[in-house]
């Protein structure tokens, strides 16, 4: 199992949109630019009056790109600002996330089962780093949806294993299928591009968009 790089990438896309509105010409560029090209104009032929209004008219759209960039950046700064809130409310909350690992703790580790149509007899197994099957859970038949299980931290033999990771491997009849893992939420923070992420206990970062549930 990796964690979701977080580190930096606010900063990195703070930079570059710094460094692309630097290289942007602005309206008042555009008007020095008329206003010295009509200063050193030829006398003897002077500017096509239908040249300077195709000009003023660039300058137009200049401004009003301008204005909706603007509109834009304040519409993402409040969009961040509501999801971050929204992130916010999660802290101490259980939420359940996409993992194909989980960590064992104080004997116990909960996950889930993402169950296709049709998925019949389901499996859940552990193993250990090397790919080793130590335990293995019989659900069922579930109906289809996010099926929960617990581990209750025990071998096949009944033997208790240590805290620690272990991996986690799923299927629905003959099909493979995706495992998740609970943790509760620790603290919350901002990717940049990425929007709000969540510290889960023994996960690490994830990003809001990827939470399946939240307990």
């Amino acid at each position: 199992m990796s964690d979701i790089a977080i580190n930096g990438t606010g900063s990195a896309a703070t930079t570059a949109a710094s460094r692309s509105k630097d290289k942007a010409l602005s309206q008042s560029d555009f008007l020095s630019l008329l206003v010295q090209q009509m200063r050193n104009q030829d006398p003897t032929q002077p500017m096509d009056s239908s040249q300077m209004v195709s000009q003023l008219a660039q300058i137009g759209q200049v401004s009003a790109t301008q204005s909706l960039q603007s509109s834009f950046d304040a519409l993402s700064a409040s969009m961040q600002g509501n999801q971050l809130l929204q992130a916010s409310s999660m802290v101490g909350r259980s939420v359940t996330v996409p993992s194909a690992a989980g960590q064992l703790r104080d004997g116990g580790l909960d996950g889930a089962v993402n169950v296709p149509d049709g998925g019949g007899s389901v499996l859940v197994q552990v193993t250990d780093k090397d790919g080793n099957v130590l335990r293995t859970l019989n659900l069922g038949t579930p109906a289809s949806g996010l099926v929960s299980f617990h581990w209750d931290g025990k071998g096949d033999d009944g033997t208790p294993l240590a805290n620690g990771t272990y991996g986690l491997k799923a299927q629905a009849g003959n099909t493979a299928v995706a495992t998740y893992v609970s943790g509760k939420v620790a603290g919350v923070g901002m990717t940049g591009a990425d929007g709000a992420y969540l510290d889960v206990d023994g996960f690490g970062g994830v990003l809001l968009s990827q939470v399946a549930q939240i307990n």
